[in-house]
């Protein structure tokens, strides 16, 4: 938003100069980003106008110009601007004035001596696009200082504004905060009703007024639509950054600028029938101002007439009812649209105008009809002519309301940290135009109608901070002692589970969690995916449902960046649709590829493979201090795992999640060069931790039986563990496996496993015959549950 720091001035009386006023705008939210000096170095540039004007006579495009600015005998200037004409009424620098970097000197051009410089916008640093010697109007007092007539020097400043602070999109806005500040009383003018002289008029409906609750209009018969604007008016729009282009138009984006509030003009005369505020129909097409042609569907809203769309509601109007030259007629619009039918329908059409901008953040519900009264009163001004009634449509129930917001003393002072005097809470409430009571424990307050951010007690808090004063707040370190949560004794710290891995030498990533459809369609993990309603790129429209998906893409840029050995693991959460509202799950999963260690003179490099990976979660799972039979690990896991090298893990009846290697397929899909061995993990099934107990220590000593069984090759290791612990709980401290044999002497689909039994008791020396009972209750459970036999019993293989 840009504001004229000299029209300020005239509706507010600030008794600071223009740095404070800019520190005191910033501290009260209403950020100065940029201040723009105009009219600065114009000494010495009057209002001239031009009483002869000659063709050079050694030049084509020069002119000789005899030029008078109500000093005596006219100058000779020689100008090459192509309006340089007889009556035309332009700045003039004369001897000795500064313009930008250039004094002006007596010259000759070609021969013929100039004594002085007639000047464009651009030079004078006013319109960057001039083109040709900047007109004045010519009722311009002739030897006038230009700075004089342009009421400059003046400053340019633009305010960065939140999207809550719409009532600050125009100067009446933003006088009223300015008066709030500083304790004073806006100068805001009356606009005073302008009476009906004819009684023709548009009706108008509100066929959405969900959308459309109010809407005002004025038809105008007679204007002189070829009349020009006044200087006071352009230079005005001109200081906004909006270009004059004809009395009607610049009328309309005046009062926009004065009072917030969007208008539109219409051609009265392109008008059928009843004027109608309406969603549009899919397929509708309207040709608008800057003649695009754009297609609409439900979504936007329309005005029409009786037969078409004629104008995009609260963005831009159409081309075929604008205001021409030609025009006698105006219909004048001004309305209320909820913003949530604006918002974002510009953007969809790649447009950004000043209405949709206000529109979208909210425009004042009360402004439209003093809108149409400001504009009539200029517009009959300048273009003459006679105004009809107003016409009102107005649907109440669909009209914002301002609440009554309770706002409490002691709420206030335990928020901000001091107490400020209830007058000055008073006073800074009434003067931001609320309507406030007093109550026992402290105020009530009824916001303004262009407020719409005021709602809360929190926000009449942050309003008396500002008036008052941020700085005037003092800065205290908050007291107290702030707590850590603790952690139960009974749960893994996530932090544990981070610090294992790199410990490991995982490297710890973060990757998004949003991914392409395509991508988790083709790992086959689509099927519960939460696609996005407005995603930022087609790449990241869907939430991911695995963390794997975007772990295995970054160790993939990895390797395309020369990092042959990569491991990554990344603790988040996956998204999964419900049957009401979206599951979230937190997961660990962990990448790797790659050799299984660094690279090193002691030992040959190796592939890491399916044991490396499964030592790793395994690490894991001890620090749950867990027993060994708690978790298992089943063979078979998804489609995108390798069928062979993957395995499902378990905790009791709880999955806890996945490891192996990625399936060869979904490898070529993702172009990866290399085996991938990947896991992901439950967080909530792995981290319950087992408390630990303290136990007394035998005294007695341990005792090692050394069993070798032969048994098929399908019966994983996991089961005949699990069977020798149920064969002789109490005495059995530890199983080591220490070797395992297959070959074509013991048969094809048979292994042979070498264990040995570590036996103790607590109360006494065991005996030899109690460790050969131990070993005999484990060969004999092992015979039955897992199919097994002693090596070299039965004619098995002694090999």
């Amino acid at each position: 938003m840009k504001l004229s720091e000299n029209w300020l001035r005239e509706l507010v009386e600030i008794p600071v100069g223009r740095v404070e006023l800019a520190h005191r705008l910033t501290m009260s939210g209403l950020e100065v980003e940029d201040i723009q000096i105009l009219g600065q170095g114009l000494d010495g540039v009057f209002v001239a106008e031009i009483v002869a004007a000659e063709k050079h006579p050694d030049a084509d495009k020069l002119r000789v110009c005899k030029v008078d600015i109500g000093r005596g005998q006219p100058l000779q200037i020689v100008c090459g601007a192509p309006n340089a004409r007889v009556g035309l009424k332009a700045p003039l620098a004369t001897v000795g004035a500064r313009i930008g970097e250039i004094t002006i000197k007596p010259a000759k051009l070609r021969g013929i001596e100039s004594n002085g410089m007639l000047c464009s916008g651009r030079e004078l640093g006013f319109d960057n696009d001039a083109d040709g010697l900047m007109e004045l109007p010519a009722d311009a007092p002739v030897g006038e200082t230009l700075a004089g007539f342009l009421s400059l020097p003046d400053a340019i400043i633009e305010i960065g504004l939140t999207p809550n602070r719409s009532d600050c999109l125009g100067m009446h806005g933003v006088a009223r905060e300015v008066a709030a500040e500083f304790g004073v009383v806006a100068r805001i003018p009356e606009i005073p009703a302008q009476p009906a002289t004819h009684a023709d008029s548009l009706d108008v409906q509100l066929a959405s007024p969900q959308d459309c609750p109010r809407y005002c209009g004025r038809l105008l018969r007679g204007i002189n639509a070829r009349a020009a604007s006044p200087q006071w008016l352009k230079e005005r729009l001109r200081r906004f950054g909006i270009r004059s282009i004809s009395a009607v138009v610049d009328v309309t984006a005046y009062v926009m600028i004065e009072t917030g509030q969007p208008m539109h003009a219409f051609d009265a005369s392109t008008l059928v029938g009843p004027v109608r505020v309406r969603r549009a129909s899919k397929g509708e097409s309207l040709k608008l101002l800057d003649e695009r042609m754009v297609d609409l569907d439900e979504g936007f809203l329309v005005i029409a007439d009786s037969s078409k769309a004629v104008a995009l509601a609260g963005i831009m109007g159409g081309h075929e009812t604008r205001v021409t030259e030609a025009t006698t007629d105006v219909f004048l619009e001004a309305a209320y649209f909820a913003p949530s039918s604006i918002s974002g329908r510009a953007r969809r059409l790649g447009l950004h105008t000043d209405a949709s901008h206000r529109f979208e953040r909210g425009v004042d519900p009360t402004l439209p009809r003093q809108a149409i009264e400001r504009a009539t009163a200029l517009l009959i001004g300048i273009a003459g002519g006679s105004a009809g009634p107003v016409v009102e449509a107005v649907c109440a129930e669909h009209l914002p309301s301002r609440t009554a917001v309770p706002l409490r003393r002691a709420r206030l002072q335990r928020i901000l940290g001091v107490a400020i005097a209830d007058t000055e809470v008073g006073r800074i409430l009434e003067s931001l135009d609320m309507q406030v009571s007093k109550t026992a424990e402290g105020w009530i307050a009824v916001p303004p109608s262009a407020r719409f951010d005021i709602v809360i007690e929190e926000d009449l808090i942050e309003e008396v901070a500002r008036i008052h004063g941020y700085e005037r707040i003092p800065v205290q370190a908050p007291r107290g002692e702030i707590t850590p949560a603790a952690i139960p004794e009974n749960r893994v710290a996530i932090a544990a589970l981070r610090l294992q891995l790199a410990a490991r030498g995982y490297a710890e990533a973060i990757s998004y969690a949003f991914v392409a459809a395509d991508l988790l369609k083709a790992w086959g993990i689509d099927e519960s995916a939460i696609t996005l309603a407005n995603p930022l790129s087609a790449e990241l429209a869907v939430m991911r449902t695995s963390l794997l998906p975007g772990l295995v893409s970054a160790l993939d840029a990895n390797r395309k960046r020369q990092q042959s050995r990569v491991r990554l693991f990344e603790c988040g959460r996956s998204y999964h649709a419900g049957e009401s509202t979206p599951i979230e799950v937190e997961r660990l999963a962990g990448v790797a590829v790659g050799d299984a260690g660094l690279e090193q003179w002691g030992e040959p490099c190796r592939p890491i493979d399916f044991f490396d990976l499964k030592g790793d979660v395994e690490s894991l799972i001890r620090l749950t201090g867990s027993a060994a039979e708690e978790f298992r690990f089943e063979a078979g896991a998804p489609a995108w795992l390798h069928p062979g090298r993957s395995a499902t893990i378990w905790r009791g009846t709880q999955r806890v999640g996945y490891l192996g290697a990625l399936n060869p397929r979904l490898q070529k899909t993702l172009d990866l060069d290399a085996d991938v061995f990947v896991f992901e993990l439950e967080v909530a099934v792995l981290v319950q931790r087992h408390v630990p107990v303290a136990a007394k220590l035998s005294r007695f000593p341990s005792v090692r039986r050394d069993i070798s069984i032969v048994l098929a090759d399908d019966v994983p290791y996991a089961e005949v563990e699990a069977t020798i612990r149920r064969a002789i709980p109490e005495r059995l401290v530890e199983i080591v496996l220490f070797d395992r044999f297959t070959g074509p002497h013991l048969g094809k689909g048979v292994k042979s496993l070498a264990m040995g039994l570590i036996l103790q008791d607590g109360s006494r020396t065991l005996t030899d015959q109690d460790a050969d009972n131990c070993v005999n209750l484990a060969v004999s459970a092992l015979a039955t549950g897992c199919k097994a036999k002693l090596r070299g019993q039965d004619g098995a293989d002694e090999g």
